[in-house]
């Protein structure tokens, strides 16, 4: 299937660079191409793509609201976001995260990373996450942490099982490393952290590494 991409960036060099790799990719197509952040929710409204790049900064309305607006709206919220950003430690992208954005690239990712995380997040199998990434949300939220509102009888419906997988969540691992870490099959990985999505009423991967650490639960799980 092709994945279908909107491009969202006010700088037009940038946003025709990522159009001309995107739609080179064999497996990708870019449906539209925005500027401002309203033209950016109505274009996620009028194609239903499956991936946006959303620059954070933009006109009249930022990434970071676009993003609320497109996954908020029952019609739009299957829409996976990947924030783009020229700052590894830019605090909006936290907020993004919270959004529901499903992870963010730096805008200098060498193009074949970019498609491998195009696709890795179309796919839903992993947040797109490399420890920079990883190492900015638990910078944020321990800084945040008792301003987040996130108590952690969030957690309360959750088996000790199902916590042992969050926390690998968080860390990035993804399902193969976590079965070989708790012993476990990748199948029964794979019905773990659907159950947390159910349970904790997670979209993605990205939503999941978040709650993990607003409710301190990878805190607890370093003291150990």
């Amino acid at each position: 299937m092709t994945i279908r991409v909107v491009v969202a960036d006010d700088h037009i060099l940038v946003r025709a660079g990522f159009s001309v790799l995107v739609n080179a990719a064999a497996d990708m197509e870019v449906v539209a191409e925005t500027s401002t952040g309203r033209d950016t929710v109505a274009a996620g409204r009028r194609h239903l793509p499956d991936i946006i790049l959303m620059d954070v900064r933009m006109p009249d309305m930022d990434g970071i609201e676009a993003t609320r607006q497109l996954l908020g709206d029952p019609a739009t919220e299957a829409i996976r976001i990947v924030i783009l950003t020229t700052f590894d430690l830019d605090e909006y992208v936290f907020a993004a995260l919270k959004a529901g954005a499903s992870g963010f690239l730096l805008k200098d990712t060498p193009p074949e990373t970019l498609l491998a995380g195009i696709r890795t997040v179309a796919a839903g199998d992993a947040l797109l996450a490399p420890s920079v990434t990883r190492r900015l949300i638990r910078d944020y939220v321990n800084r945040n942490a008792l301003d987040s509102g996130v108590s952690s009888a969030l957690l309360d419906p959750l088996t000790e099982r199902e916590r042992e997988v969050l926390v690998h969540v968080a860390a990035g691992h993804s399902n193969t490393e976590i079965s070989a870490q708790l012993h476990i099959s990748v199948a029964t990985v794979k019905t773990h952290v659907s159950r947390l999505f159910s349970k904790l009423q997670a979209n993605d991967r990205a939503q999941l590494v978040v709650i993990a650490y607003e409710t301190g639960l990878v805190e607890q799980a370093r003291r150990r």
